[in-house]
């Protein structure tokens, strides 16, 4: 099949292959009449960015600092001297944020550090909120 410039040929083509492919008869006219080019366009549906929440550890007097090092490598993937910096901010402060991930991420890190302070009988604290 050739490409006619200006003559409106895919829309002729379209009309033999069955009906113009959701064109009705009354476009296909119209634009014979027009002699304009021919446009498709596709729409993509836009997604939203999912909301982040911030997942905090807070601070108590009966936890080693040492389990707190060992949650934040085992569980948020920071290295050694990271976690000692976080935890000693822990320590200073309350609390520290640990990381920033969508909800349902954020829950599952909050669920698994309470129960692996649980298991080992450690009152350390895990929350999330909202960013």
């Amino acid at each position: 099949m050739t490409w006619g410039s200006g003559d409106n040929s895919v829309a002729r083509a379209l009309l033999k292959l069955g009906g113009g492919g959701g064109m009705s008869k009354d476009m296909t006219k119209k634009k014979d009449i027009d002699q304009d080019a021919l446009v498709l366009t596709q729409t993509k549906p836009k997604t939203k960015k999912p909301s982040m929440y911030k997942v905090l550890l807070l601070n108590d007097d009966f936890t080693p600092m040492e389990f707190v090092v060992h949650i934040l490598e085992r569980f948020f993937n920071i290295d050694h001297q990271q976690a000692v910096s976080i935890m000693l901010t822990i320590h200073q402060k309350g609390l520290a944020i640990v990381g920033v991930y969508p909800h349902e991420i954020a829950e599952t890190k909050v669920a698994q550090v309470m129960e692996f302070s649980r298991k080992n009988q450690h009152p350390l604290q895990c929350t999330m909120e909202k960013e």
